[in-house]
Order: structure tokens, then C-alpha cells, then sequence
């Protein structure tokens, strides 16, 4: 068993897909698919059960799968180790993009003072699919807020955001409802949720809702008196350019957890890093 064989059928679980694996990895498809042959035949069972729609794993598949991971993580952590001034170990977070406005990259710059042979990614999606991505090991650990998978997923962090509802300063359309409420897409999104009640408690019936799937765009269309919305209070006071808007502090906080796969090996950079938060 190669590791490169390992590393073809992990990017094909993840992916899901045969050929998906293939254009990510570089090579034509009827090489994917003979290289996974030889590794079922070589371990003498099916890892793949192929369908229209892509590919799932078996038992056996999900078995190795998770071996997969194991073992090419401890591969390039040997390879930091023995020499890095060459290999950086890395670390991938998740994070919604409201969530990773500020606050996440503030603790990255302070964990990168100490650690600097790190390397850090961070992965932005809905999140649900964050969590998938958690769950298969796409990512290493996950800022999220509200409800997540505890039965999978267990919190080792968190801590306390103050939110903002920001409008134009015509408060006079926000009176009468006549402003558009800006959303994020993502229906699990914190902030969306709090801004739909918050229409509700203030009798806002009226308003047009329109989503967008970036934070940016959000900020824009209230600075350019389109609507209203709730962000982190971080984001507003950061920022020399909203001028052109209100803001009210909301009573309540967002809490914020930084969940990791439970049962799963730590990375040591994850370790590093976990420690480095238990330290604020």
C-alpha cells in the first residue's frame, strides 16, 4: 500500500466522485479508478460502491478512510519534524464569514507570534457543510455558534460576541419598515436568525428580505441605504468607513464555540493550538 494510493482514495472520498478527485488531482479518471482497483484488490475487499451519482464508501472504506487520514497527517508531521526549516506542519479551522471577520484572524496572528512553523488555513462555508467537512476530516476544527452535533463534535473553546443591528441613517424607513432586510443565505447563520426576530418583535412586517452569500456585500448595501442588518459588534468598530450608518448594541451575545472531532488523534499542531486558546 503506497501513500500516494492512500492520498488518491482519500481526495476520492472526500470528493465523492471519481472523476471530481481526478480533475483535483491531476490525472485522467481511468487512472483514479485503476489505481482504487488495485488498492481493493491488494486489501482483498470493495472500498467503493459506485453509483450515477458518485461514489460511497463501504465499511471496509470507511474504515480505511479514516486510517487514511491518520496516517498521511503523521507523514507530514514526520516531515515537519525532521526538518522545518523545509515542511510546515499545518492546521485547517472552519468558520462562517461573518464569524472569521475578526475576531478569528486576531487569534491567528497571535498564535502565529508563537508558532510560527504553522501553517494555517481557514475553510468559509455554510454551516452545515462546515460540519460534514469537520466530521470527514477536511478540517481540523470548526468555529461555529448555536447548535452543533455534539454527539460527534465536542467544544474545547469559546467565547462571547456582542451584536449590532446597523441601518442607514434614515430612521425613519426603519420605523415604518419600508427597509429591505440584508441576510446571509446560510439559514443556520446566527446573525440572519437574530435580525428576522428582531423584525418580528418590532412589528417590521412589511420589509423585503434579500440574501447574499458574503458579509461585504451585506455591509455595502446598508452603507448604501438599501437595508438593515445584524453583525458582530467587532466588524462595526473595526471598520473608518460606516459612517454612513447607525448602529444599536443588542442586549444579548452571540456565543461562539471552537468544536474538534471527538475520538479523533490530534494533530500537534492542533494541540498547539488548542492549548494556545485555553490560554486567553
Amino acid at each position: 500500500m503506497e501513500s500516494q494510493d492512500l492520498r488518491m482514495f482519500k481526495c476520492v472520498a472526500e470528493a465523492k466522485s471519481l472523476s471530481k478527485a481526478a480533475e483535483v488531482l491531476g490525472y485522467v479518471q481511468p487512472h483514479i479508478s485503476q489505481r482504487i482497483k488495485n488498492l481493493e484488490e491488494e486489501l482483498d475487499t470493495k472500498l467503493l460502491i459506485r453509483t450515477n451519482r458518485g461514489v460511497t464508501l463501504t465499511n471496509e472504506g470507511e474504515a480505511l478512510f479514516d486510517y487514511a487520514q491518520r496516517i498521511l497527517r503523521l507523514m507530514e508531521e514526520a516531515k515537519a519534524e525532521v526538518n522545518p526549516n523545509k515542511f510546515k506542519r499545518s492546521l485547517i479551522i472552519g468558520a462562517s464569514q461573518t464569524i472569521s471577520a475578526i475576531k478569528i484572524p486576531s487569534l491567528f496572528s497571535s498564535f502565529l507570534k508563537e508558532q510560527q512553523n504553522i501553517e494555517i488555513k481557514i475553510k468559509t462555508d455554510r454551516k452545515q457543510v462546515l460540519q460534514e467537512m469537520l466530521l470527514y476530516g477536511e478540517i481540523d476544527g470548526l468555529f461555529l455558534s448555536g447548535i452543533y452535533n455534539d454527539a460527534q463534535f465536542e467544544t474545547v473553546y469559546h467565547y462571547a460576541e456582542k451584536m449590532v443591528l446597523i441601518s442607514p441613517l434614515s430612521a425613519e424607513r426603519v420605523e415604518t419598515g419600508q427597509l429591505t432586510l440584508l441576510i446571509n443565505s446560510d439559514v443556520n447563520c446566527i446573525y440572519r436568525n437574530r435580525l428576522l426576530e428582531f423584525s418580528k418583535e418590532h412589528h417590521i412586517h412589511k420589509a423585503n428580505i434579500m440574501e447574499f452569500d458574503s458579509l461585504e456585500a451585506i455591509l455595502q448595501g446598508v452603507r448604501d441605504g438599501i437595508g438593515m442588518s445584524v453583525v458582530p459588534a467587532s466588524v462595526v468598530n473595526s471598520r473608518g468607513d460606516m459612517k454612513s450608518i447607525e448602529y444599536q448594541e443588542l442586549s444579548e451575545d452571540v456565543h461562539i464555540d471552537f468544536v474538534v472531532k471527538k475520538g479523533k488523534q490530534r494533530s500537534q499542531s492542533l494541540k498547539k493550538f488548542i492549548h494556545f486558546l485555553g490560554s486567553l
